[in-house]
């Protein structure tokens, strides 16, 4: 039986998820911490980083990064800070451990990368990237017209 596209990039996801949990383990970290590592390095050079915004960018719900971020704050990986403008805004503060953390998360991820995507011209690169960014659009307005409830 051939996979439809769900089946495959729950299989990619799942691959994905398994080789990144395994090569962090000895770090004491997640592959979801370890994007989540990265992300908040990359970006809290630029401004402040919030829960919010990780929930915005991994598609995650509020429960899950916030059990996420306490782990983190707890495994001494990050602080959360108030805002001066807002007390119930908690700024999301990388520590020095995450900072240790950089250079092998970002290693990581790129021989992932280079793994996932070896044998395939930029072209089909490009053409993935489009599939996969018109699919999330598609899964965004689910909701409007559910097929499912349709049958």
């Amino acid at each position: 039986m051939e996979k439809d596209c769900g089946a495959w990039i729950n299989l990619l996801s799942h691959k994905v998820r398994k080789r990144l949990d395994a090569t962090f383990q000895d770090l004491g970290i997640t592959g979801v911490q370890s994007r989540v590592i990265y992300y908040i390095l990359v970006h809290s050079k630029e401004g402040p980083v919030f829960q919010r915004d990780i929930e915005t960018v991994f598609g995650f719900s509020r429960s899950t990064v916030t059990g996420l971020l306490q782990t983190m704050e707890k495994n001494g990986i990050i602080l959360r800070e108030s805002v001066e403008s807002d007390a119930r805004l908690k700024r999301i503060v990388p520590t020095e451990k995450a900072v240790c953390l950089d250079a092998q998360v970002a290693a990581c991820l790129r021989e992932t990368d280079r793994l996932l995507t070896r044998g395939l011209s930029s072209g089909q690169l490009q053409l993935f990237k489009e599939v996969a960014a018109q699919m999330s659009k598609n899964l965004d307005e689910w909701g409007e017209t559910d097929p499912c409830t349709q049958l």
